[in-house]
C-alpha cells in the first residue's frame, strides 16, 4: 500500500492551495494512506479532513529545532512510501532527507533538493505572462508522474458543527464576507477604500467581516467610518473552517491577494480577489469561473513591487490600491446606479 506524506508548512493559504495534492492523489489511490505535515496554527484547515489519515503539526513556536526533529524521527519511523514536499525551505528538506522514503520529490529550490529523487523547477511567470502558471499547477508537477498533469481543485470540509454554527449568520437575507487583511501591507486593500466600498452596497446585504483576532482592530476602524446599517465583525469568532463555511454561502466575498482567497476557491464561492503590489500571473489567483480580479488599470511601472509585497510602499504613492476603483469591485452588481 502506498503511504504518502504531504509537506506544506508555509501559510495558511499555501496549506489550502495544497489540498488539490490531497484529492488527486485520493482519485488514483483511494485506498492509500495520505498524511499531512503542517505548521501549528494550520491545523484547523484540515480537521476532519475525509481523505487524510493522520496530520501532523510542527510547532515552531518554542523548542522549534528540536520539535523539527522529533517531527522528522516520526516521518521516519512511519516509513512512508511516497514524500512529496511543496514547501521550498531547508526545514522541509531536511524531514524529506531523513525520511528514508524511496520516492522523495520536491522543489529544486530546496536546499536540500539534491536528495531528493526528483525535483521539479519551480518558476513563477513574469509579468505580463498571456497564460500564467497557477500554484496548483505546479504543485501538480511534482505528482504527474504517478498521477497525471492536470491538477485537481483545492478543498475544504466543513464539518455539520461548522455549518450549523455560522446558519445563524445566514437566515436573515443575503450577504457579503469582506476579508479586508493581510501579511503584507501591500497586498492589503487600504481600509478607507473598504469603507467606501462598503458604503456603495445596497443596505438589502448584510456585511460581515472576517480574519483573525489580530485583524477585529481593522474592522472597528472600518466600520467606525461606514454609514452602511448593518455591518458586522466576526474576527477571530470564526474558525478556518467555518469561515469558509459562512462564505460558501454569500453572495459575493472580496479577498486580497491572501488566504482568504484561496478559501472562496476551495469551497467553490464567487469572490472578488484585490490585487494591489502583487499580479495574477504570479499563480495565486482564482481558479473557478465565479472569480475575479480587479486591479489598477493604470500601467504603473513600480507594480509588482515583489513576490509577497512589503510593509509600506516603496514608492511612498499605494497607486498600485488607491486607484482601484468602486465600480471595478462593484461589477457583480447588475444595473447599478
Amino acid at each position: 500500500m502506498h503511504k504518502f506524506l504531504i509537506i506544506q508548512t508555509a501559510f495558511t493559504g499555501d496549506v489550502v492551495l495544497a489540498t488539490a495534492i490531497i484529492e488527486k492523489l485520493h482519485s488514483y489511490y483511494p485506498d492509500s494512506r495520505i498524511d499531512f505535515l503542517v505548521r501549528k496554527g494550520n491545523e484547523g484547515l484540515l480537521q476532519g479532513h475525509p481523505y487524510i489519515t493522520e496530520l501532523l503539526i510542527w510547532d515552531k513556536s518554542k523548542n522549534k529545532s528540536l520539535n523539527l526533529l522529533r517531527i522528522a524521527m516520526r516521518v521516519r519511523n512511519t516509513k512512508y512510501t511516497h514524500i512529496i514536499n511543496l514547501h521550498r525551505f531547508g526545514s522541509s528538506g531536511l524531514v524529506t532527507f531523513l525520511s528514508g522514503a524511496e520516492h522523495r520529490v520536491g522543489f529544486d529550490k530546496n536546499p536540500f533538493s539534491y536528495c531528493f529523487t526528483r525535483k521539479i523547477e519551480h518558476k513563477i511567470c513574469a509579468p505580463g505572462t498571456h497564460i500564467p502558471v497557477h500554484e496548483t499547477d505546479r504543485n501538480q508537477q511534482l505528482i504527474a508522474d504517478i498521477t497525471d498533469s492536470i491538477p485537481a481543485t483545492p478543498a475544504l470540509y466543513p464539518s455539520r458543527t461548522d455549518r450549523d454554527h455560522v446558519a445563524a449568520y445566514q437566515q436573515d437575507g443575503p450577504y457579503i464576507c469582506i476579508a479586508p487583511s493581510s501579511v503584507w501591507f501591500t497586498k492589503q486593500f487600504p481600509e478607507d477604500k473598504w469603507a467606501e466600498l462598503i458604503n456603495a452596497i445596497p443596505h438589502k446585504y448584510t456585511i460581515y467581516i472576517i480574519g483573525a483576532p489580530s485583524d477585529s482592530a481593522t474592522a472597528q476602524r472600518i466600520i467606525g467610518n461606514v454609514s452602511h446599517p448593518d455591518v458586522h465583525d466576526l474576527c477571530g469568532k470564526l474558525p478556518f473552517l467555518r469561515s469558509a463555511a459562512l462564505m460558501q454561502g454569500a453572495v459575493m466575498n472580496y479577498a486580497n491577494d491572501s488566504a482568504p482567497l484561496h478559501f472562496a476557491s476551495a469551497m467553490n464561492a464567487p469572490v472578488t480577489a484585490v490585487f494591489c503590489s502583487t499580479v495574477p500571473a504570479f499563480g495565486f489567483g482564482p481558479i473557478r469561473p465565479n472569480g475575479v480580479v480587479v486591479e489598477t488599470t493604470e500601467q504603473l511601472s513600480c507594480r509588482p513591487c515583489g513576490l509577497h509585497g512589503h510593509k509600506a510602499c516603496p514608492q511612498g504613492h499605494f497607486r498600485c490600491a488607491k486607484t482601484i476603483t468602486e465600480q471595478q469591485l462593484l461589477w457583480w452588481i447588475p444595473n447599478r446606479t
